[in-house]
């Protein structure tokens, strides 16, 4: 009998007593007379086990079986589940195993067998909250997350996520955070939402900001000098893209707070669905996880007008995210770019280009090597070996060597002695020629 039955029994003992009227016990038990009248009949006709309730020790009815907690518990236990928090393993059971529990059953059945969630232990962290964005597109979160995703391998997982709506626009994996990751996502989200962001938020990595912007003096800036733009920053530029950069980490909280949640679910997801290389790991992203994971996570924004804008369709993406390097053309339309030789065409034949003419090399992992002159793409075929430059004493002997070497047949040297045309010299340049010996011989 629990402390609340015993003074309940004491009060209707003294009621059935007459030490303290109906209405007197009604007030201490906060019941109404007719719950004690009810009580006081009861008490004296079965005693004071009638005050105790009558489920006590009966098994609920809509209670979870013992069968089905045995077999939660073996579940959190196996390989597939057993890193997973208690928030999406409710979720991997109803979604894989068809069992259907509320989040306070599960945690009951876990925490009465010993078994807690791995976040349980983890310190809560307090920093100050900034006000989500307004509208969606007005700025987007961007980073990458070098973590254990799958295997024993460290792999960086690069993402996008909106600040207005928390809604993860692209997640793509790479060996490491790199140029070619972010040009991914940034192409995954363009095609993917259909618009472009008016400002990416990110931290200070060299991709996006050169670390000789960090020396230039205010000086310097008001004579006009700047810092080249990094590869990723003249893409954002010709797009029409602010780039914003964060000065801590906890500046763009959102995206962190993606990594932590994603860090947790992700290794279970590619566990429970035996991916094992970075290739199934972004097909299973794309294929309906991100999609799943927005409708789960996302919320409305204050502003329902979206701040994307459309992508014009002249824009071609495959030339603005790629690397761009200057060359300069040298002989039969050639350039060098990463220690090979290329030679430009169209449709398999060669462009002829003024020597030592500009252009500039579109170097894209999705493609082959191309170039851009005058607005105008190029294709490229890349040569065994660069043509070697010749000398002018090599160019001399060819100038030689195509020279004709045999006279025409009507040539003097051709005709026989006797009918060889002989000079004819008349007394006049007789004299002139007499002339001419007679002052080289007085010079001499």
């Amino acid at each position: 009998m629990t402390q609340q039955e015993m003074k309940k029994l004491r009060v209707i003992d003294s009621a059935i007593a007459r030490n303290i009227t109906v209405r007197e016990a009604a007030e201490l038990l906060n019941l109404s007379e007719r719950q004690v009248f009810r009580l006081k009949k009861g008490v004296i006709e079965q005693g004071a086990a009638f005050i105790i309730h009558k489920n006590k020790g009966r098994k609920p009815s809509h209670a979870i079986s013992d069968a089905t907690k045995d077999k939660i518990v073996e579940l959190k236990q196996s390989e597939n589940y057993r890193n997973a928090n208690f928030t999406h393993f409710q979720e991997l059971l109803k979604e894989h195993e068809q069992i259907q529990l509320s989040y306070p059953s599960v945690y009951r059945a876990l925490s009465q067998a010993g078994i807690f969630s791995p976040k349980k232990k983890r310190k809560r962290k307090n920093h100050h909250s900034r006000k989500r964005k307004e509208q969606e597109g007005l700025l987007v979160q961007i980073d990458a997350s070098p973590h254990l995703w799958f295997g024993g391998v460290k792999t960086s997982l690069h993402g996008a996520i909106d600040d207005a709506t928390g809604k993860v626009y692209a997640l793509h994996f790479e060996e490491n955070e790199c140029l070619k990751g972010y040009f991914e996502m940034t192409e995954q989200m363009i095609n993917r939402e259909g618009g472009l962001p008016v400002s990416f938020y990110n931290d200070r990595h060299t991709i996006f900001k050169s670390p000789k912007g960090e020396n230039i003096s205010i000086e310097q800036q008001l004579k006009g000098e700047q810092v080249n733009l990094t590869q990723f920053g003249a893409a954002m530029e010709e797009l029409g893209i602010n780039v914003i950069f964060a000065k801590s980490a906890p500046a763009k909280g959102r995206v962190e707070r993606l990594w932590e949640t994603l860090q947790s679910r992700l290794p279970v997801e590619f566990l429970i669905h035996g991916i094992t290389t970075m290739e199934e790991a972004n097909e299973f992203l794309n294929s309906g996880y991100i999609d799943k994971f927005n409708d789960q996570f996302a919320v409305e924004p204050e502003n329902p007008e979206s701040a994307l804008r459309p992508l014009d369709a002249s824009i071609d993406l495959s030339i603005i995210l790629c690397i761009k390097e200057q060359r300069i053309v040298s002989d039969g339309s050639g350039f060098s770019y990463g220690g090979k030789y290329y030679q430009i065409t169209n449709a398999g034949q060669q462009i002829s280009l003024p020597l030592r003419t500009n252009v500039t090399v579109l170097d894209s992992h999705k493609q082959d090597l191309r170039v851009l002159h005058n607005g105008v793409v190029y294709e490229t075929y890349r040569l065994a070996e660069k043509p070697r430059k010749k000398s002018a004493q090599n160019l001399k002997k060819e100038a030689i060597t195509k020279m004709p070497t045999r006279p025409a047949v009507d040539h003097p040297w051709k005709l026989p002695q006797i009918n060889r045309p002989r000079p004819f010299y008349d007394e006049s340049d007789r004299e002139i020629l007499q002339a001419l010996f007679d002052s080289t011989r007085a010079w001499a």
